[in-house]
Order: structure tokens, then sequence, then C-alpha cells
């Protein structure tokens, strides 16, 4: 009995060992999302699950809301996280901060990061160039279709287009960015463009009442086409947004597809988010089970890129899409 006994008891201990080992052996991701566990979100948990890698994915949702950053980092390194998935423009540069900022104790320097969904990493200074980030613990993804590529689809779409509206939010980098960019090339390529402030003089996030506002004044301007570059406001905002574009007979083209699919906008030009999140997983992926060092991995393009056309809002705008474009676009709401 005794030897039955001191049997049982050494299988339990081996496996109380082995289950102790096989949890300290997953890896902890950690992903800071700016606005709630979307769909690059969870294309990312669906491809580190396929893959079958041990590892285990926390999400903090900042919900737009920088100030909740620090305690972000504190989590991730009080975990602690093995990698860190950032989102945004405005997550990324607060958990990273810039190139500036390699030893700063104030951002995560030591934990390998991977940022997802941001506009321009190159020009916020977040990354050195697609080659390489040039900070040892940071990799990548790149999803964004340029600006002059937008204005030519359009302009396929609208032979008639030669004016260009756009809302952007200073309080949002890559918003700034996307107006600053957009007034540079805009006159090189025969547009005029009509870009306004949401709610100016606002340090935090801008007040809503504001849209309706700057749309009414985008068509008396004129402005029959809006674009969205990169705003997480707008995006959290999308229904009433969108609608009240259709309301003063804008159409909205995107890079946000969820906009033309599940709300008024008319036009979207973007990679699709959940492969943008399989492009995150696999950055990750190599850092965690393969070994690479995240600043020796380029900066990973998205090359899928999809049109989309709410042909619901088409017809209420009187602005059925040319059959050749429908061609090779995708139609939704018929």
């Amino acid at each position: 009995m005794k030897s039955i006994a001191r049997r049982l008891l050494t299988l339990a201990v081996f496996f109380v060992l082995t289950t102790v080992a096989s949890a300290a052996d997953r890896k902890q991701i950690l992903g800071i999302f700016y606005e709630g566990c979307e769909n690059v979100c969870e294309g990312f948990k669906a491809a580190i699950k396929k893959s079958g890698f041990a590892a285990d994915v926390t999400i903090i949702d900042l919900a737009q809301d920088k100030s909740r950053i620090p305690t972000a980092i504190a989590k991730a390194r009080a975990m602690p996280a093995d990698l860190v998935l950032t989102y945004g423009t405005n997550g990324t540069l607060g958990v990273i901060g810039t190139l500036d900022d390699t030893a700063n104790p104030a951002f995560i320097t030591e934990i390998p990061v991977v940022f997802v969904k941001v506009a321009d990493p190159f020009g916020t200074h977040i990354a050195k160039g697609f080659e390489g980030s040039g900070r040892a613990n940071v990799a990548g993804t790149f999803n964004r279709v340029p600006e002059a590529i937008n204005i030519e689809i359009v302009r396929q779409y609208d032979p008639t287009f030669d004016k260009l509206g756009l809302l952007y939010n200073s309080n949002e980098r890559n918003s700034a960015i996307t107006a600053e960019e957009l007034k540079k090339i805009a006159p090189t390529l025969g547009i005029e463009l009509v870009a306004l402030e949401i709610d100016p003089g606002n340090d935090s996030v801008p007040d809503i009442a504001r849209i309706a506002e700057r749309m009414a004044e985008l068509r008396e301007q004129g402005v029959r086409w809006l674009y969205v570059g990169s705003s997480s406001f707008l995006n959290a905002n999308g229904e009433l947004f969108t609608k009240t574009a259709v309301e003063n007979g804008i159409a909205i083209v995107s890079p946000y597809e969820p906009l033309v699919r599940e709300h008024h906008a008319m036009l979207s030009i973007a990679a699709r988010l959940e492969n943008v999140g399989h492009l995150a997983a696999e950055q990750a992926l190599s850092i965690l089970r393969d070994g690479a060092t995240p600043g020796n991995l380029p900066i990973v393009r998205a090359t899928d890129f999809a049109y989309v056309v709410n042909m619901e809002v088409a017809k209420k705008l009187d602005r059925y899409p040319p059959f050749a474009f429908l061609q090779v676009a995708e139609a939704v709401n018929n």
C-alpha cells in the first residue's frame, strides 16, 4: 500500500511540475488597442491560434484615451509580457515613443514590440524605413494605400471629380499627417482640397456635434467627395459621421472598410483588416517562435488591397459606379 501511495504521490508531483512547466513555456502577448478589439485584433488572435504556437493574448482597450497608456505600459512590465502589440499612431507613440526615445524609461524599450495600423510610421519617426525600424526591440506592419492612388481611384469612379474634402483631427498625429500630405499633393494632381479641422482648439476628444457643422461647411464649399485618411475618432463615430455626409450629398471614400459595409460610406480602398492582423501575427511569431530580433525584421507591407462599394449609398447619392469599376470592386448593400 505504501509503495502504491508513493507511486501515486510521485505521479501527482510529476503532473503538477509538468503543468507548471508547460504554463511557464507559454508566451504572453499584450495587445494595446486604441479603439477596442476590432478586425485587426481579431485577425491577429486568429492567426496566433491557427499557428499552434503556445501563446496567450491579453487585450487592453485604451478607448481612445491616451492617459491610459502609462497603466498599459505598467501592465506589460508586470505580466511580464514577452511581446507587446500596439495599434494606431497615438497608441504606438505613447507606448514606444519616437526614434529619439530609445533610452527613455518612460517608454517600452526592453520588451519586443510589433506595431500595426500606423498610418505613417516614418513621418512620425516611429520607424526609420521599410528595411527596418531602426530600434532593436521594434518591428511593425504597413497597410496604407498611398494618397495619390486614392485620388486616382476616385477619379476613375467619377471622371468629373476635381474637389476633395477632408475632415481631420489634429489631436491624432496620423490624421494631421494625412492633411499635411494631401495639401502638398492635391494641387499636383489637379485636385482642389478643402481640409477642415473637426474641432479646432480642443486638445481632447473632439465634440461630436462638430461633425454636422463641418459637413455643412463642406457642402457649402461644393464638396461632393470626402476622404477619411486616418482617424480613430471618425471611425469610432462612423454611423453619425457617414450618415451626416449622405444627408449633405457627400460621398465618403475611406480606408476603413467597415464604414462601407456597416455604415454609409460609399467607397473603401484598403487592405483587409483581418489580413493586416495576420501580418502582425507573422511578425510576432518570427520574434517569439523563430528567435528573430525585432529590429532586424523589415516593416512588412500589405499588398492585397480591395475596393468595396456601398450600392445603397450610391443610389441615394445618384452616383453609380461605372461598369468597368464594378469589374474589380465588390458591391455591397445592393
